[in-house]
């Protein structure tokens, strides 16, 4: 049986300003690592997180400022390989910000969940800073 997590982050930040930091690669390396996407379905979805893991997968759904959704997975990972598990980011407009609902579902097992939820919190933490205007700093990763 497959675990999903859930997480909810506000953004003190338009949709569309959000939608853009999940989007664009230069955005994206502010705050997550280098990056090529091409967010349209069946578009290329492949991240240096933190220079450290490559994740790979392929957008299966774009909704411009209010929904992306995409497979995800790791290079060099036999238990989640590339494209195996799905990402799913709803942003809700709240208050003059975003409400970011993100759900990662498909991981293998309660080690990878607890793992990614480390890792998702660390990172969408990042992106909040970022998208509000703020500079994240050095990326030195959620062991920290």
């Amino acid at each position: 049986m497959t675990e999903t997590l859930y997480s909810e982050i506000e953004i003190a930040a338009p949709q569309a300003t959000v939608f853009a930091f999940l989007t664009d690669p230069d955005k994206i390396m502010r705050w997550l690592g280098k990056a090529t996407v091409e967010a349209h379905p069946g578009g290329i979805y492949l991240v240096s997180v933190g220079d450290r893991h490559i994740a790979r997968g392929e957008f299966t759904e774009v909704i411009p400022v209010h929904r992306l959704a995409y497979s995800f997975g790791w290079e060099e990972r036999e238990d989640m390989p590339p494209g195996s598990s799905l990402v799913e980011i709803d942003l809700v407009e709240k208050g003059g910000g975003t409400l970011v609902r993100f759900t990662h579902s498909g991981l293998p097992d309660e080690k990878e969940r607890a793992g990614h939820q480390k890792g998702w919190s660390h990172y969408l933490r990042r992106l909040a800073m970022a998208a509000t205007g703020g500079d994240p700093g050095p990326d030195i990763g959620p062991e920290a």
